[in-house]
Order: C-alpha cells, then structure tokens, then sequence
C-alpha cells in the first residue's frame, strides 16, 4: 500500500520527511487542526535500539504508556543493540536496522525520530497523529535508533522523519520526551487542560 509522506499545515504547506529547519508559524497561532475533533485512535508502536532501560528511564515509559492507554493503544519494543556483539560501528548499525525494519509491516505509518529530521512544535505531532489515522495506515509507529542512530532502510522506509530538539539527545532521553509529547498531542486533539 503507498502512504502519502506526511504533511503539514503551518502556515505554507511543506513535506515533513524530508524538509529541515524550523517550522513556520501557525497564521491562527499555535493550534492544532485536530483540536476537539474526533480523530482515529489507531493504535501506536515505539521501537527504541538499546540495551536494558535505566529504572528511571522505564518508571516514566510505563507512566505515559498507562497515560496513552486512555486515548489508544500502545506498544512498546525495546531491539538489543549491537545483536552482532561487533566492534564495527557500521555492521552495527547494519544489524539493529534489519531487526528494525523486521518489526515494520507494509501499512505502518513509520516516523523516525533523528537529529537532521524536521523540527516539530506539539501541535504539529498532534498534526501527525490525525493525519496518520487519515491514511488508510493500520498502526503508527515511532523509531528511535541505538548510540549510532537509524540505518538506511528504516530511514527510507519513514513516512516522516523529525527531531525533538536542536540538541542531540541520548536515546533515554528521547525516549521518554516522546512519550510526554505523544500523551501532550492526545490532550491537545481532546482539548484538555494538560497543555497551555
């Protein structure tokens, strides 16, 4: 099935997935045109390459999945980073992007979360989330690559790739400032009081 790449209304319409820099503001303000809107509550996958979660990391991971539930459903998976046990950075990399790509199925609406990616305000990830539930896609899902980042496939394979912050963020990090913007993006689609 052929998924349109993502796009955005901000003011001038541009693709998500490929574009980079800051987004152009919002002529009605910062508001999301799914605000109070029904959308499709399709369910939601996070894939993350890493090793075994700090405890802290994973308290705040199970707070937003249980926050998330309310609005959809949600999944979690964690890929074993390195699962060739190599030295070589690049067969590294190699390998956590096959595992990766193995998780996907062809009606994914695949984002990947990467440094050189587009930077996104919450109303536009409340944006994604409406938009991909318009594309016939059965699941959304969010990709976070290990130390070295996302391998080639999984980065063609994205419907639209963006970062979270200017600065590079280790992948806990990311991790859980995901969590809290997808649940932030759920309260601005119902119009509730949790963003302001």
């Amino acid at each position: 099935m052929a998924i349109s790449p993502w796009r955005c209304i901000c003011g001038a319409q541009h693709s998500l997935s490929k574009d980079r820099g800051a987004p152009a503001p919002s002529p009605l303000g910062r508001r999301s045109k799914y605000s109070g809107q029904s959308v499709r509550a399709m369910p939601m996958r996070l894939l993350t390459v890493g090793k075994k979660r700090s405890r802290g990391t994973q308290l705040l991971v199970e707070e937003y999945k249980e926050k998330l539930g309310y609005y959809c459903d949600f999944e979690d998976t964690l890929i074993r980073s390195n699962p060739k046990l190599t030295s070589d950075v690049k067969v590294q990399v190699e390998a956590e992007d096959a595992a990766m790509i193995q998780q996907l199925k062809p009606d994914d609406f695949v984002v990947v979360l990467d440094e050189n990616g587009k930077d996104v305000i919450s109303e536009q990830i409340a944006d994604l989330i409406g938009d991909a539930g318009n594309t016939g896609s059965s699941r959304l899902t969010f990709c976070i690559g290990g130390p070295y980042g996302l391998g080639v496939q999984v980065r063609k394979r994205a419907d639209a790739t963006i970062r979270l912050s200017s600065l590079v963020l280790n992948h806990q990090v990311a991790l859980v400032v995901l969590m809290e913007q997808l649940y932030r993006a759920w309260t601005i689609i119902k119009g509730q009081k949790y963003h302001h």
